[in-house]
């Protein structure tokens, strides 16, 4: 405990008493439980035994009584009751076994059972001789022989056990106030050591407060000494630093204006990057759509020219068939001439035929004009599907030549595109480097102004500290005073 503050000492013995007198309360609580319990296990035992051992007696003595009546009515109705009482006798016999803890009780009762047990074997014996005897006299003497021994026996039984039974209760008794009285004496002493235990706390607190606070009293008197020249010099030193954070601000706001200026023409210069760069897209995305279209008029001169090639082929078809119309034109017509000179022979029959065969010839010759016409025309058709193919070649490798220029121009704007987005990228990248050393220079600037005001209250601080520092001085010394250790 000596190393401990005087809270802790303070703390520690309120709870040690605090704890006492918990202990104390639960004594009680117990010592009272205990007498309780030993109060309600005496009326217990009073109320249940020993009521059943006196219900034993006046179960017993009703079924004398129904016995006697038997014996002298000899109805059967009397030896029912007599019958009734000894079941009863016996069930409360078992029932009283069963709550009895005391082994000289259960010896009393075991005594009971053996008296009643004798009892019954005697007036059995009478109760049937009575059956067959009509002259009572005799049955009187049989009674008194027999069974009077017998029921007196069971009644001394019975008193024996009601006389144990009170015994336990006493001793019950006697046991509950012994309880009741070691409970009063301990609940005497916890509370004495208790009153004695704060005393002695109580006295050992003040010791030590006394002796702490005037050590602790010393302490602050030195340290209030020291705590005022250190507030003087500090006083000092915060005017100093007051000017220098001045200063500071007055640069750091000069510097926050050029921040602000650099920030703003960042903003500009990406601004423009990023109009040029989507004039650079627009500009490639043209040129897609015009090297699309090139080929896509590639793909209709290739067209042109397969179709071409296949009129070509076409057309040296026809001329085949046209060639061998004209020769069956010519053999038409030389079968004509055989055949109008075979009719003029054949006189009025040959005339007809002769009429149908110069029609024969005349169509042939016509046939054999038509083919001469349509192979001009073929011919004709040849040469231009020539001079077409040949001018759509021209045209497409103009076309390939005008595809490779594309190509070369759409290189040179995504060349373009991505210098402009690099030029972009860095522009951004200034201007976000821009605006952060504007954030922190403007964050330096707060916090510069924080500083300057934290240096003037820190002068004012010092300076209530000094005040402080002496009005401590002068409280130690009352403090001393009130303790009363004697020392200034």
């Amino acid at each position: 405990m000596a190393r401990r503050t005087f809270g802790t000492k303070l703390a520690t013995g309120l709870g040690i008493k605090m704890a006492l007198t918990a202990l104390t309360c639960v004594a009680s609580v117990a010592a009272l439980s205990v007498v309780v319990d030993a109060k309600d296990g005496a009326i217990k035992l009073a109320a249940d035994d020993l009521g059943m051992a006196q219900q034993l007696a006046t179960t017993a003595g009703d079924r004398i009584s129904d016995y006697r009546g038997y014996l002298v009515n000899g109805t059967q109705d009397w030896l029912d009751a007599t019958i009734a009482d000894r079941q009863q006798f016996l069930g409360l016999v078992t029932q009283l076994r069963g709550g009895l803890s005391d082994p000289a009780a259960r010896t009393l009762l075991d005594s009971v059972s053996t008296a009643e047990a004798r009892y019954t074997a005697a007036i059995d014996t009478v109760i049937e001789r009575r059956r067959t005897m009509t002259d009572l006299s005799d049955i009187g003497r049989l009674n008194e022989t027999n069974v009077g021994p017998a029921r007196k026996a069971l009644r001394e039984a019975i008193t024996a056990l009601i006389a144990r039974l009170r015994a336990d209760v006493e001793s019950a008794r006697r046991a509950s106030s012994g309880k009741a009285t070691r409970s009063i004496i301990v609940i005497i002493a916890l509370s004495v050591l208790g009153v004695l235990l704060g005393a002695s706390i109580a006295w050992k607190l003040s010791r030590d407060l006394r002796r702490e606070v005037g050590t602790a009293v010393g302490h602050i008197q030195s340290s209030s000494a020291q705590l005022e020249a250190a507030a003087t010099q500090q006083a000092g030193g915060g005017r100093d630093q007051a000017s220098a954070m001045s200063e500071i601000t007055t640069t750091i706001s000069e510097l926050l204006i050029t921040s602000r200026q650099i920030a703003e023409s960042a903003q500009r210069v990406s601004k423009i990057a990023e109009e040029t760069s989507e004039a650079a897209r627009n500009g490639d995305a043209t040129i897609d759509q015009t090297r699309a279209s090139i080929s896509a008029i590639r793909a209709q001169v290739d067209q042109i020219v397969q179709h071409m090639l296949s009129l070509g082929e076409k057309s040296q078809q026809i001329g085949g068939v046209v060639d061998l119309v004209s020769e069956l034109a010519e053999q038409t017509n030389i079968l004509a001439i055989n055949a109008t000179i075979e009719a003029s022979g054949a006189g009025e029959w040959g005339r007809r035929f002769a009429v149908v065969a110069e029609e024969i010839r005349k169509l042939a010759d016509r046939t054999a004009g038509s083919a001469k016409e349509i192979r001009a025309l073929i011919e004709d058709v040849r040469g231009a599907v020539n001079t077409t193919v040949m001018a759509t070649e021209i045209g497409a490798k103009s076309v390939d030549a005008g595809a490779r220029q594309f190509d070369d121009a759409t290189d040179s704007f995504r060349r373009i595109a991505q210098l402009v987005a690099t030029t972009n990228d860095a522009t951004r990248e200034i201007e976000l480097s821009t605006k952060q050393q504007t954030t922190a220079v403007e964050q330096v600037n707060v916090a510069a102004n924080d500083t300057a005001r934290v240096t003037r209250e820190t002068e004012a601080s010092a300076v209530q500290t000094r005040q402080t520092a002496a009005h401590l001085s002068t409280l130690s010394s009352d403090l001393l005073q009130l303790v009363g250790t004697g020392r200034r």
